[in-house]
């Protein structure tokens, strides 16, 4: 994200940024720091970002010259129309920005197809791969504005100075510049050749067919997701804590899963904290079993908080859904 803004955004230059979770912050934060104007675009937490916004903002500001969105929101498991966001933006001469940090190897990102601009992930979502490492792509046109800038504002962040990186990548001499990770390196070739052997397009749909089943054993217990099921990530699921809870109660539930099953429920973030449950089905740990024993846990404790549940219902109602899959590619 810092890469992207640092080389992209000048001190002056208008920037819009959708803002529909924290991470559209964290890009308002960076145009800020980048010394940018941030004219930001704002949708419900929850929602996804608004193409016809986006197209009126151009539409007043023809200097804009960058747009940052979120294709998914960590935050709030909502997915936005990439596609339609890059299409709109490039209609008006800018390029984009865009954080697929939960989305790559998770749902369709289609980087050349869409022609995106600037895309960056996270190792650590659904690739399965360890932290700290970002996975970037940028289009020969940032590239062009990243050489273009070198005599005219110089980028602030030398490790993340593009200009600086595309002397140590030279085909001809190299410039030293930094010491790679080479350990986490061989940890991402890994997860990707373990992408590979699976099919980008099958771990699409195992992502997809562990959400339906996990969707259906939520829903048998009454409880509601945050994000309509058009906008609805599959590895990201953002479910509302009962309405009965009084504040904290979500957190205890959290702890007694933790401490009784080790397992990890996230927590709602800004305006939806103690308001949501965020359920991640990423990578590896997107599994039938995970979500057998999420439901099960779940199935066994929301009772002792108040929340009246029949013992087997999100199960079968999950199984359901694996059954269903099985029959039709049998």
């Amino acid at each position: 994200m810092e890469s992207s803004f640092v080389n992209m955004v000048e001190p002056g230059d208008d920037v819009i940024v959708m803002r529909n979770g924290v991470f559209g912050g964290r890009m308002v934060e960076n145009v800020q720091r980048s010394g940018g104007r941030a004219i930001v675009i704002d949708d419900e937490w929850g929602a996804p970002c608004d193409p016809h916004k986006l197209r009126e903002t151009l539409q007043r500001h023809p200097s804009v010259r960058t747009v940052g969105f979120v294709h998914a929101e960590t935050s709030t498991g909502a997915e936005s129309d990439a596609k339609t966001l890059t299409s709109i933006a490039h209609e008006f001469g800018a390029l984009v920005i865009c954080d697929a940090v939960t989305s790559l190897a998770g749902v369709p990102l289609l980087v050349d197809d869409w022609a995106i601009d600037a895309v960056y992930s996270g190792s650590q979502k659904c690739l399965s791969c360890v932290p700290g490492l970002s996975p970037v792509s940028y289009s020969d046109a940032v590239i062009d504005r990243v050489k273009a800038r070198k005599d005219k504002a110089q980028v602030q962040s030398w490790f993340m100075d593009l200009n600086l990186v595309l002397d140590y990548w030279g085909e001809t001499a190299r410039t030293y510049h930094h010491t790679a990770p080479i350990n986490s390196l061989f940890a991402l070739h890994e997860s990707l050749v373990m992408l590979q052997e699976e099919g980008l397009e099958q771990a699409w749909s195992r992502h997809r067919l562990h959400h339906e089943a996990f969707k259906a054993g939520i829903e048998a217990m009454g409880l509601e997701f945050l994000v309509n099921p058009a906008n609805r990530l599959p590895q990201m699921n953002a479910v509302k804590v009962p309405a009965s809870f009084a504040p904290g109660v979500e957190a205890q539930l959290r702890k007694r899963l933790l401490a009784d099953y080790s397992m990890e429920i996230g927590a709602g973030l800004g305006p939806l904290a103690g308001k949501i449950w965020r359920f991640g089905l990423m990578g590896q740990s997107c599994s039938r079993a995970n979500v057998m024993s999420c439901l099960g846990a779940l199935t066994c404790e929301l009772p002792e908080f108040g929340v009246q549940v029949k013992m087997g219902d999100a199960e079968q109602a999950a199984l359901d859904v694996y059954n269903r899959a099985a029959h039709q590619h049998a």
